[in-house]
């Protein structure tokens, strides 16, 4: 069997976020954003915490009036991954945040004008801190969407690049770019588009992508057919509801493209007349009593005793079960029989013991 070619990435120029390098050679970065009121303090710190745990490696928080800015103080001491302030139309909450340890502000230009734009990159600078440029259809310059006839890619575009010219006449290039729609091939497009004609780092994602499996087809076609082709530098999947849940389908996008071997890799067959066990629910509970997991392992979760094993030989280890009984197999050879009741304990006993062993 061949081996899988490496997906060849468009250099951009790196920059800081926090202590996060975002471009360049660094690793495809993580983000997500809480769900929490930020003026909340203590609720805010638990769901990054959670967050972080999941594996997120940056964070974003909602902004919405001076007591939100000022409770970033306080987070910010207590949370160990770096900070971002997510900004709509304020030029002094912005200052604010970054005043009060944010490490990053995300504005969109579009909706502050020049002058206020100004304001910003001089308290960044003086911060040491990045920025965001968010371009989005509810942010494209008037007259770019009458010029293009709404929100297209092209407008998208055109905006990003008027921003990211002034902001770089300022002498400041500490700062990614996003070019978010819900439509995906207009993402894609204005992705492609703008990659050709900067080498700032590109922040990927479908905006108001839905639930969890709305999301999950989104971003898999938007944010996976860029990467596939070298575009991004760090991403965040949007999911309506518990943000926990973007980490499990970010991280999956990027193992499936073999850009990240970061936690589980948990296969499982679609199952067939053939299948004699509640596959569904094993699958089910492996996945969660793995949650949290760092470390890369290919896991198998097979319904067929005799073809399962053969069908999943690439699987650093896996479970296949049949009724009463099933088998633990390593890289397709069988170790040890297992009785089905048991087959998730010693499944996840292996992983520990596995996990140990290359950690010495």
């Amino acid at each position: 069997m061949g081996e899988r070619a490496e997906i060849a990435r468009k250099k951009t120029r790196q920059i800081r976020v926090g202590a996060v390098p975002v471009g360049g050679d660094a690793p495809v970065a993580v983000q997500s954003m809480t769900s929490t009121d930020t003026r909340d303090v203590e609720a805010t710190i638990r769901q990054i915490d959670r967050l972080e745990k999941a594996g997120c490696e940056i964070i974003r928080v909602a902004i919405l009036d001076e007591e939100a800015a000022r409770a970033l103080r306080a987070i910010r001491k207590a949370v160990g991954i770096p900070l971002i302030a997510d900004i709509h139309f304020s030029r002094k909450l912005a200052i604010a945040s970054l005043e009060n340890g944010a490490d990053a502000v995300r504005v969109n230009p579009g909706n502050l004008g020049r002058e206020k734009i100004r304001e910003i990159v001089a308290a960044a600078k003086a911060c040491g801190a990045s920025l965001r440029i968010g371009v989005n259809s509810g942010s494209v310059e008037k007259e770019l969407l009458a010029k293009h006839g709404g929100p297209c890619a092209e407008a998208l575009v055109e905006s990003a690049l008027g921003s990211l010219a002034f902001i770089e006449d300022l002498g400041f290039r500490n700062f990614k770019l996003s070019l978010k729609s819900s439509d995906v091939p207009t993402m894609i497009r204005a992705y492609r588009q703008v990659s050709e004609k900067t080498d700032c780092p590109l922040h990927l994602g479908v905006t108001e992508a839905g639930s969890v499996l709305a999301s999950s087809i989104k971003s898999s076609i938007g944010i996976g057919t860029l990467l596939h082709e070298g575009i991004g530098d760090t991403i965040r999947v949007s999911v309506t509801g518990d943000p926990v849940v973007e980490l499990t389908i970010a991280y999956g996008i990027l193992r499936a493209l073999g850009l990240r071997k970061v936690g589980p890799d948990i296969i499982a067959c679609p199952t067939c007349g053939r299948c004699e066990i509640d596959l569904s629910g094993l699958v089910d509970e492996v996945e969660k009593r793995l949650a949290g997991m760092k470390e890369y392992l290919k896991i198998a979760i097979m319904g067929c005793v005799v073809n399962g094993p053969g069908e999943a030989a690439e699987a650093d280890i896996g479970i296949a079960g049949g009724r009463g009984l099933g088998i633990l197999f390593k890289r397709g050879k069988p170790v040890r029989k297992v009785k089905e009741g048991e087959l998730v304990e010693v499944l996840l006993q292996e992983i520990e013991r596995m996990k140990s062993e290359r950690g010495t």
